[in-house]
């Protein structure tokens, strides 16, 4: 740092004495902001061994600054200046304040992250989670944060995306891959939503060419090296899955079915998982659909997308593999009845979710040996016939990319857990039966969720097509 200041501290009170004064400076014009920034900088990254080891620390300084009267007089300049300092920066202790400053900002004000979009930060926090690998842990954990809450806010831009090589995909598997004795590793969240938000990315570049985009679409990176190189990479299939069960979160519960929707409709990855895994992920999936409360359609609907290839694609295909066939019939009958269990759990039923529940029951091993009591079945409890172009859907792939939900916004459950055993125990699902393959914890079907759920907002991506 250019700007030093001499100082002499004899205890930590002492220090954030010194660091409430250097931000509480009154400053008019754009030089003495920089003077201010500069010995904030510097201070605190003198004193960061001493003083700022852990994470509340390094927050509690970063709200100093987010609190300071300079801050809030001059948001647009400072927030500028900050991004300037990571495009520039190379002293790890230093990276590490500026990350923790973005970090908690554009978590309270997105303009941040689109700021560091338009002024190249993208591209430098790819260098930097390569560069910085094998340095400072933490570091290298709020650069992974910080470029997956920039990247799930706004739509990357063509030229960053292209930025993105094969390797950098490689290397946050291989992170996964090493860390794979332990799942509660804090490494494992972060790298596993980089890579969710990226394929995402990807899906709306595909689906949804921008207007600068005048070539062919780009290649998902992550499906490309998944399909290439998935055998030796399956811990990260674990772990989606994993997280899939435990996640509360909407918006990262449809970053994983994006993914799942692309790797069980992508022939090179129909087998990518272990068949156990999937046998998890049914569990998962019931549940979910039957906690799903009525306004949360869309988020059905991408259950249900998910749902058939992961039926019809996967080993679940394959007569030793079959698993939960009548629970999985008698939820998706019950989400189509106009009577009974159905009515009462799920309501109304609109067109797009008899359409989907139609798709899936088509798949031929859920489907009863007399192709007639399987017809009788269906018109009784889905109000329609069989179908045989039910399992096409052009759409289907731009339905998923678009649906998106704001962060933070967690998925509403039912609540009332009466309801739900009610209708299960009509439908003779098991309510207390507890799954676990190997995989975390085990899977309890009816599983309540605790949350305030904000219904789903339409994507400025969104595309028009199935209702």
């Amino acid at each position: 740092m250019e700007f030093e200041v001499s100082y002499s501290l004899d205890n930590e009170q002492q220090f954030w004495d010194e660091l409430e004064e250097i931000v509480s400076a009154n400053c008019k014009t754009h030089e003495l902001i920089d003077n201010t920034l500069r010995a904030y900088l510097s201070f605190t990254t003198n004193y960061k061994e001493e003083y700022l080891q852990s994470e509340y620390a390094i927050a509690r300084c970063s709200y100093k600054l987010l609190e300071s009267a300079v801050f809030k007089a001059h948001q647009d300049y400072v927030r500028r200046q900050i991004i300037y300092g990571l495009l520039q920066e190379d002293t790890t202790a230093t990276l590490h304040l500026i990350a923790a400053f973005l970090l908690f900002d554009g978590r309270q004000h997105e303009e941040t992250f689109e700021m560091m979009s338009t002024e190249g930060g993208f591209s430098r926090l790819l260098e930097l989670v390569q560069a910085k690998q094998d340095g400072d842990t933490a570091l290298h954990r709020m650069l992974l944060e910080l470029l997956y809450e920039m990247s799930r806010i706004q739509r990357l831009r063509t030229e960053d995306l292209v930025l993105i090589e094969d390797g950098f995909i490689i290397y946050l598997l291989q992170v996964i891959e090493s860390l794979s004795d332990d799942v509660n590793d804090p490494y494992h969240y972060p790298v596993i939503r980089v890579l969710l938000v990226l394929n995402e990315q990807y899906m709306v570049s595909a689906h949804d060419p921008g207007p600068s985009q005048t070539y062919r679409p780009l290649p998902n990176k992550v499906i490309k090296v998944l399909c290439e190189s998935g055998s030796i990479y399956k811990t990260f299939g674990e772990n989606i899955i994993l997280v899939l069960n435990r996640e509360s979160e909407t918006s990262l519960q449809l970053l994983i079915l994006k993914l799942l929707y692309l790797l069980f409709t992508t022939s090179a990855t129909y087998e990518y998982f272990y068949t156990n895994d999937l046998h998890v992920l049914v569990d998962v999936m019931i549940r979910n659909l039957l906690d799903l409360p009525l306004t949360s359609s869309a988020l059905r609907h991408t259950y249900l997308r998910v749902l058939y290839p992961l039926l019809a694609h996967t080993q679940l295909r394959n007569p030793d593999c079959h698993y939960k066939r009548e629970e999985l019939l008698k939820v998706l009958y019950m989400m189509t009845s106009s009577s009974g269990a159905g009515m009462m759990h799920f309501g109304g039923v609109d067109e797009t979710t008899k359409r989907l529940v139609s798709r899936c029951v088509q798949v031929p091993w859920l489907r009863d040996a007399e192709e007639q009591q399987e017809k009788e079945l269906s018109k009784k409890f889905l109000g329609i016939g069989i179908n045989a172009r039910a399992g096409e859907s052009s759409l289907s792939v731009m339905e998923v990319a678009s649906h998106k939900e704001k962060p933070g916004v967690q998925t509403p459950s039912r609540g009332r857990e009466g309801e739900k055993v009610a209708a299960m125990k009509d439908t003779g699902i098991a309510t207390s039966d507890s799954v676990d393959h190997g995989v975390g914890n085990g899977v309890l079907l009816g599983n309540d969720r605790d949350g305030n759920g904000l219904g789903e907002l339409k994507s400025p991506f969104e595309v028009e097509g199935e209702a």
